[in-house]
């Protein structure tokens, strides 16, 4: 199953250097079309990560309002977007993404002043923001917010975009696939760690390709997949009876799980996503008719 990991994180860590690609929305890169730009600065603002304050925040659309809880344990996400919502960056700017029984994406600058048909989703302040993983304590139940990002084939990192955030609506989950849900959430976490283990490694790796060394490449990827399986093993990844009831009963996105960056939820107001969610969408899931974010302010 990991036979060919350092072959593919090199591709990985290779690329984040060097390249930038438009991601699909295939299942599981589902809300990552954000910024294309070459290699961009992880965000360094000034947050006091011991605040754990969590900050309530309105939106007013052109179809309804809403309110959203930034958790005060992803403070560098909750500041950011503080951040924002302060200057005013979010005004006029649209949904620019809307999949039914998925969810609802906004964020993106460019989209103030977009022409009909213009393809969205590549704009951003030039910074993303490092993951910030509270799992399985925020996952992508219906209303979750979230931020977007790159995919993985040149974000190995999973950090979020600085500015693009979508917002859960995704649909009920079955006993069968709740039951397969650990499995992929243990290999989720397995390649993640062995990304991780591998990034210091990558020059011997490419040392290695260069002269053939394949019997020294199959030695450092059964250390590095041994290494990760010993810590996915010491450091479990467990459905807890929240999520199995969540996930049954309300719905979400689940295989979006430990991939993307949870960062708060709708606390009201859910009805003016599900209008979001309805709207009719053109080829790229851009609404026909402009939904377009009138305001935002800070309200706790």
């Amino acid at each position: 199953m990991i036979k060919n990991y350092l072959a593919a994180a090199t591709l990985l860590f290779g690329m984040t250097a060097c390249g930038s690609s438009n991601a699909s929305k295939d299942a599981g890169e589902a809300t990552d079309s954000t910024d294309t730009t070459n290699a961009k600065e992880t965000m360094a603002t000034n947050y006091n990560p011991t605040d754990t304050n969590s900050v309530k925040v309105e939106v007013e659309t052109t179809l309804g309002s809403f309110t959203v809880l930034l958790y005060g344990d992803t403070p560098r996400h909750r500041d950011n977007f503080v951040k924002l919502v302060k200057e005013g960056y979010y005004n006029n700017t649209l949904f620019h993404r809307v999949i039914n029984e998925f969810m609802v994406q906004a964020g993106d600058p460019d989209s103030k002043t977009a022409v009909a048909g213009q393809a969205l989703g590549a704009g951003g302040p030039d910074y993303t923001i490092p993951a910030e993983f509270v799992f399985p304590k925020h996952f992508h139940k219906r209303g979750a917010l979230a931020a977007a990002r790159q995919g993985d084939q040149v974000n190995p990192t999973k950090a979020s975009s600085g500015s693009q955030f979508y917002i859960v609506t995704g649909k009920k989950v079955s006993e069968g696939e709740l039951a397969g849900m650990e499995k992929m959430y243990e290999q989720s976490a397995l390649q993640a760690r062995f990304m991780e283990l591998a990034q210091p490694h990558m020059d011997e790796v490419r040392k290695m390709q260069q002269a053939g060394d394949q019997a020294g490449l199959d030695k450092l990827q059964n250390e590095l997949i041994a290494e990760a399986q010993a810590y996915v093993n010491e450091h479990p990844v467990k459905i807890t009876d929240e999520m199995k009831e969540t996930y049954k009963t309300s719905g979400g996105t689940p295989f979006l799980d430990n991939n993307y960056t949870v960062f708060g939820e709708v606390v009201s107001g859910m009805e003016t996503i599900d209008k979001i969610e309805k709207v009719e969408t053109d080829r790229g899931d851009r609404p026909k008719e402009d939904i377009r974010i009138i305001s935002m302010k800070i309200v706790g």
